[in-house]
């Protein structure tokens, strides 16, 4: 055979292997995008348990859940719950994660729940609410995040109503636009305390994380009265999160929901 048809039948074979390589790589890259969980399409709640192996999305004590009143049990633990939040608790940073807006507190407040503290960590925010109560869907449902000594959770829902302007989200709508993976320090003083969640009635049960990895035995307290913020501070978070960032209703699976 010539020389000179031999060198380009080698290059010519050494360049189709070259874009099968990079054919391959792209299929890779494509699907690990798809494989990252997310609220749309392929890889949207229902598919969470498909597609993050390692999760406990396909568990059997998953979150949020719809609460019907009339099926919950009553109970009156005196003292289950003690909220100790200060009006100046310190705020470290915002971030845009992609899934939400989330505010990020330094070490300071905490809460007892049946006779564990929890220390508060963060608060999210997802449009429109998670949790249902009585089939009710709520313009949005923020998240308050604590964590144990012993990496345990008990996380408080606090569903939104549209109405008049709130002060409290006021400063979290000051931080706000935030792009999709941006972070903002903060370092400055926030009055948890007007949230009023002492005293307020509310729903226990035990269930998940609502993101992936979906981590079961976190203890929920769904308070049962919502606060209120102005439709415009409804419209500054939903802005900065992914459209309808909310898991899908999980079966309750003969789990008790009480109440208080």
């Amino acid at each position: 055979m010539d020389k000179k048809i031999t060198i380009f039948l080698f290059a010519t074979l050494v360049a189709l292997g070259s874009c099968t390589n990079k054919n391959k790589t792209n299929q890779l890259d494509q699907k690990g995008k798809q494989e990252h969980w997310s609220y749309k399409g392929e890889t949207s709640p229902e598919h969470w348990a498909e597609i993050e192996k390692n999760s406990a999305c396909g568990g059997k004590s998953q979150s949020p859940i719809n609460i019907i009143g009339k099926n919950t049990v009553p109970i009156n633990l005196k003292d289950s719950l003690k909220i100790f939040y200060s009006p100046k608790t310190l705020l470290s940073k915002v971030e845009n994660n992609g899934h939400s807006i989330q505010f990020d507190f330094e070490t300071g407040d905490s809460i007892q729940f049946n006779k564990e503290i929890y220390y508060l960590k963060q608060i999210h925010f997802h449009e429109p609410s998670e949790h249902k109560i009585n089939g009710v869907i709520y313009p949005i449902e923020a998240h308050l995040v604590h964590i144990s000594n012993k990496n345990q959770l008990t996380v408080f829902s606090v569903l939104g109503i549209e109405g008049e302007e709130s002060q409290l989200f006021e400063f979290f709508k000051s931080f706000l636009p935030l792009e999709n993976g941006e972070t903002k320090e903060i370092h400055q003083e926030f009055d948890v305390t007007g949230l009023s969640l002492e005293n307020r009635a509310y729903y226990f049960y035990t269930g998940s994380l609502t993101t992936p990895p979906c981590t079961e035995n976190v203890n929920w307290i769904v308070f049962k009265d919502p606060i209120i913020l102005s439709l415009e501070e409804v419209l500054a978070l939903r802005k900065n999160m992914p459209l309808n960032n909310y898991r899908n209703e999980q079966p309750l699976n003969g789990r008790i929901v009480y109440s208080k």
